[in-house]
């Protein structure tokens, strides 16, 4: 599980170090992809087969399901943690989510995303305000 979130910079090659809480809980390949709201998502091996699968549960018979299914998975990517903890952000994520070096690593369940730091700030200072009224929103499978 990743929670917490941490700030660190990438180095004029692209390469970031990942958060030692999270290190420990990585090894070899991760996957990473587009994330939500100018994200990128990161998943390890574990984490990411039940979104395989779930993925493969959708009708590809409905045009949004193509769409999504389509742009996923022609952003998903495999990259290895070097031996310093370091990972490799291609170049393209990068530029497409308008990442620059400053970035904000924050744990979301069962992966973790890299921010753009002033983007997640003004995400954060956004949606912390309202977090109580989200919360109430939220459907829980317990509360049927």
């Amino acid at each position: 599980m990743f929670f917490g979130s941490y700030e660190h910079n990438l180095d004029a090659k692209g390469r970031l170090f990942i958060p030692s809480k999270f290190r420990s809980k990585i090894s070899g390949t991760v996957y990473i992809t587009k994330g939500f709201d100018g994200c990128l998502a990161i998943y390890t091996k574990e984490d990411f087969e039940p979104k395989l699968k779930e993925y493969m549960s959708y009708s590809y018979n409905k045009k949004d399901t193509r769409s999504h299914l389509r742009i996923n998975f022609a952003s998903f990517d495999e990259i290895d943690v070097d031996k310093q903890g370091r990972l490799q952000i291609p170049s393209r994520f990068l530029k497409k989510e308008g990442i620059s070096q400053e970035v904000t690593i924050v744990g979301v369940l069962d992966h973790f995303e890299i921010w753009d730091r002033q983007k997640w700030n003004e995400y954060y200072e956004e949606n912390y305000s309202r977090d109580e009224e989200i919360a109430e929103s939220l459907d829980s499978k317990g509360d049927e």
